[in-house]
């Protein structure tokens, strides 16, 4: 090979490295405010029962103390987050390799 075969692919290499990158960048991107959302919605889904529970209920009040209210709140929502980012990034991941098959084909 010569040195301009050699440098004209290096910098194809380089070109396609930096769409990755970007796409990587859409990608987690789109993850954070997906989960962010889904986090919002389950501390609020999770945290009016709690209240009401802990309110009303004879139990929950001598057993949930603060803390406890807060754990169980706290924990939906970083599960939630962390489950809807996780499938955001992989669906558009997907979605994005889809695309870049389907461009190297034509």
């Amino acid at each position: 090979m010569s040195k301009r075969n050699v440098a004209a692919l290096e910098r194809s290499s380089l070109v396609s490295l930096d769409q990755n990158l970007a796409l990587a960048k859409i990608c987690s991107h789109e993850g954070v405010l997906a989960g962010t959302r889904a986090a919002i919605v389950a501390s609020i889904a999770t945290a009016i029962p709690t209240m009401a529970s802990v309110r009303v209920l004879p139990w929950a009040r001598a057993n949930l103390n603060h803390t406890a209210q807060i754990l169980i709140i706290s924990t939906v929502t970083v599960a939630s987050y962390f489950i809807v980012a996780d499938k955001t990034v992989l669906a558009t991941a997907r979605k994005n390799s889809f695309k870049q098959s389907s461009k190297s084909e034509t």
